[in-house]
């Protein structure tokens, strides 16, 4: 199974599209093995997009997302990284397509609702970053787990 790092960002923590967001992960068929909501702190911020450091959008980015709480995800399943990323659409909201989670959601790229990592490096490096060791614990699938004795 792969695993990917999602983020619900501030804008949709604060328009109230996490439940959305997860139900779309979800019904998609990919899994939700840890979730947290958290401020990141701006260290964090800046290890996570510092591939974006000598870009002009770099600050406001980094103050952006340290602004108010984010959702964290660790998402699994058969291509995962390639789904979420598809799930999400474009960076660019007015590029996204209906359907899409920015598509239906985002309206500026500065505010574009959701994260997904682009790689297996990326989701490698933001798992690390965002999760310590102990939160990152692989669950069972449920079907394969006896909830009564």
């Amino acid at each position: 199974m792969e695993q990917t790092y999602v983020m619900v960002k501030p804008d949709g923590v604060q328009r109230g599209l996490i439940g959305e967001i997860v139900s779309r992960i979800e019904k998609r068929g990919l899994k939700i093995t840890a979730m947290k909501m958290h401020q990141i702190d701006e260290e964090t911020a800046r290890e996570h997009y510092k591939e974006h450091s000598d870009k002009p959008f770099f600050e406001p980015l980094v103050e952006y997302i340290t602004s108010s709480p984010s959702v964290s995800m660790i998402v699994e399943g058969e291509n995962a990284i390639t789904i979420m990323r598809s799930m999400n659409g474009a960076t660019k909201p007015i590029e996204a397509q209906p359907g899409t989670i920015r598509g239906d959601f985002a309206i500026e790229t500065g505010r574009n609702v959701v994260h997904a990592s682009d790689s297996k490096e990326t989701a490698e490096k933001e798992i690390a970053l965002h999760f310590s060791e102990s939160e990152t614990t692989t669950y069972s699938r449920i079907d394969e787990v006896c909830l009564y004795e």
